[in-house]
């Protein structure tokens, strides 16, 4: 690996990729080559997967207008000079200009859903997904007629939990009107504009009196530390998605401190807060959070129950 210091330095070279023009012929090869392109040159990864061999296999196959799970005999297909370009093109920019694959590709998937992204959102990779997944359980024990996303951004988490709960009415809010342009394009494409609104909120503002059976929420949580340290594919991500002050729980706390006046009796409240676990912990030692143990990786996430966040709901409030 290239030492960190000279990784945003290192480029593809254009007589490599005219080599690989020239030399590479198959789809295999060209996974091949970029999986090499991705470790010789200490891409970051981690918007969605760490793992080059996936990553270059998305890119490829996207481009040919392949599923990335194509059954493996089409890896030996050859590549018209057309489509060695366009791969090579997309290459070079993730490799020299540290483009995240999902702006590339204006895809990312999230919840084995598909979702329209580019820099107006962040690229979707939540642990959240695998909760979804599980519905919830064993924390909410009826079917939610009512759920909320706070700080919707791409639209993923709303959009995955109607999906999952077909007769919920979900309601979907981010402060970016940018955000919610692109969370407006994910709902239309999957059919739901009668079941998830959006709405242009700062997190509970424009929800007077609205309660919840069930309120998810990935904010911002990035410390001030971790944000000066980011690696040069999440310098393109909105910051406003991002940073959440010098601890990273801004915008958790005003969570918590409310979320008791918008859940229903039994309501679940589930909220991200990656890296700003220790923090979170730190302010509020009390508080019993359940921290979400995730068989995909991932981790940062707390589950309270309704009962919780009235019991400490003027300890949040004393913190806000």
């Amino acid at each position: 690996m290239l030492p960190v210091s000279e990784s945003v330095f290192s480029t593809l070279d254009e007589v490599v990729l005219a080599e690989a023009a020239a030399t590479l012929v198959t789809i295999r090869d060209f996974i091949r080559f970029g999986v090499s392109s991705l470790r010789l040159h200490d891409v970051h990864l981690g918007h969605g997967s760490n793992d080059p061999f996936a990553e270059s296999t998305a890119l490829v196959m996207q481009t040919l207008g392949l599923e990335w799970s194509a059954d493996e005999e089409i890896l030996d297909a050859k590549l018209l000079p057309s489509e060695r370009s366009a791969v090579l093109g997309l290459l070079r920019r993730r490799v020299n200009e540290r483009i995240p694959l999902g702006y590339l590709l204006n895809l990312a998937y999230f919840a084995g859903h598909p979702f329209f992204v580019d820099e107006r959102v962040l690229i979707p990779r939540s642990p959240i997904a695998e909760l979804i997944a599980d519905r919830f359980l064993p924390w909410l024990e009826n079917e939610p007629q009512r759920i909320l996303d706070l700080c919707t951004g791409s639209g993923c988490i709303a959009i995955s939990l109607a999906l999952e709960f077909e007769t919920a009415v979900v309601d979907a809010t981010d402060i970016s009107m940018d955000a919610l342009t692109v969370a407006a394009v994910n709902v239309e494409h999957h059919e739901l504009l009668d079941r998830v609104n959006l709405i242009e909120s700062d997190v509970f503002d424009k929800l007077p009196g609205q309660r919840y059976d069930l309120i998810v929420s990935n904010p911002p949580y990035v410390d001030a530390e971790d944000m000066a340290d980011l690696p040069p594919e999440f310098l393109l991500e909105p910051e406003l998605g991002l940073a959440a002050g010098r601890d990273g729980l801004d915008i958790a706390k005003r969570i918590l401190a409310e979320a008791a006046d918008h859940l229903t009796e039994d309501g679940v409240l589930v909220v991200e807060v990656g890296n700003s676990q220790w923090a979170l912990e730190q302010t509020f030692p009390d508080v019993p959070f359940v921290w979400v143990e995730f068989e995909a990786g991932g981790g940062g996430v707390f589950v309270l129950l309704a009962a919780q966040c009235r019991e400490f709901q003027a300890v949040f409030k004393a913190a806000e």
